[in-house]
Parts: C-alpha cells; structure tokens; sequence
C-alpha cells in the first residue's frame, strides 16, 4: 500500500473558485448507519470492532479491511470488501442531510459556485446515500472513479478537473484527518469540520458560506 505523508497546513487563499465536499460526517449524517453496517461486519469476519471504528473514518472501505484484516488474500479482501459495501448501500434507515447541508448546496446553486463531492464511498453507496439524504451533486467522484482513495489527491484532482478550476483555487471541506490530508497533497484549502485538522476549523456546514462570503470580500 501507498502512504502519502500529510502536506503542511496552507495558507488560506482569499477567494474560492469551487467548493469540494466530502460526504459521510460532512454533508450527509451517516453515523449510525456506518457503524451499524461496520459492527456487523466485524462480527461476520472476526475482526475488533475497536479497532475497526478506530481506522475506519473517512477511509475507503478496502483500506479499513486491509488493515483490519492483514492476513485476507487478495481474493477474500475483495469478498470481505463487497460484503460491507453490501450492507452499507442497504442500510440507509437514518441517513439524512447534514445541519446546513441543503443551505449550502442552495447558496452555492444560486451564486453558480461550481462544486463537487468527493467520497470514499463506490459510486452505488454514494448514489444511495445522497438520495437518501435529498442532495443531488452536479459532479461526484466515488472511490470507484479513482487509482488511489484517500489520503491520496486523486479525488480532489479529479474533481477541480471535471470543473475547469484549479486546486489550489478550491475549498475542500472535511470531517477526518485522512480527508484533510487528501484536500491539502491536492493543494486545496481545507476547511475542517467535527475537529478535523483543516486550514479554517468549522463547527457545521452554516459556516461554510460566511466563510466564502468573507474570502470573497477580502479577495
């Protein structure tokens, strides 16, 4: 496996061309629902739970299993990898949007703000769990669409690209250190939600837009 050492913290660039938004614990409210699908594989495939929900945020599914599970096969990982992926996409009970989610989504809708998601999730999951959550992405690049997943850039990059921006013009928005880390090797300025370590630390997503509005001003 690839490691990506973390890029350093940037500085925060006046005025943002895009706005890149991860989805689990940023813009949907998953929690329960991927701890629920976790426990239960842990219990079929004999691993800790601990040590899963330990690993587990903001990473994409195989990496989890991977590390997890150490001693599965390339064949059993794929198994063992489907298997949750399964369960996940069939557990959407209490998915719902994010506090702030539809208000951003508007504001950036209204002001023509390009935007994406980028998600650890396979195009069905993230399909199913932003349905379910009532948020239709004008661009999404799933774990599926890219080489490599978080902490990697790819999806970060990928995504700029299908928008015509540039990276370093864009805000990535997160809620995990593995997140952060994939917004900042892209070059992005990240804003991190739930504690993650971002460039502008944010309590919900109702502060993402003063914080456009006021780069916009500064800009």
């Amino acid at each position: 496996m690839t490691l990506h050492a973390e890029a350093p913290a940037r500085r925060v660039t006046c005025g943002f061309t895009a706005v890149l938004l991860d989805m689990d614990g940023t813009l949907v409210d998953s929690d329960a629902a991927v701890e629920r699908s976790w426990r239960t594989w842990a219990r079929r495939w004999g691993a800790d739970p601990a040590a899963v929900f330990a690993v587990m945020h903001g990473a994409p599914a195989e990496a989890t299993v991977r590390r997890v599970r150490p001693d599965l096969d390339e064949a059993l990982v794929a198994v063992a990898t489907r298997d949750q992926l399964e369960a996940e996409c069939t557990d959407l009970a209490d998915v719902v949007a994010a506090p702030g989610a539809h208000e951003l989504v508007a504001h950036l809708d209204a002001t023509h703000t390009p935007w994406a998601v980028v998600t650890s999730a396979d195009t069905r999951l993230a399909r199913a769990r932003l349905g379910a959550a009532g948020i239709d992405a004008p661009v999404l690049v799933p774990r599926d669409m890219v080489a490599e997943g978080k902490p990697a850039p790819d999806g970060y990059l990928m995504a700029a690209d299908f928008l015509g921006v540039d990276p370093t013009d864009c805000l990535v928005v997160e809620d995990s250190p593995v997140g952060v880390a994939a917004g900042r090797a892209a070059g992005a300025t990240v804003a991190g939600l739930r504690g993650a370590p971002g460039d502008i630390p944010i309590g919900t997503l109702h502060e993402v837009v003063p914080t456009l509005i006021a780069q916009e001003v500064t800009a």
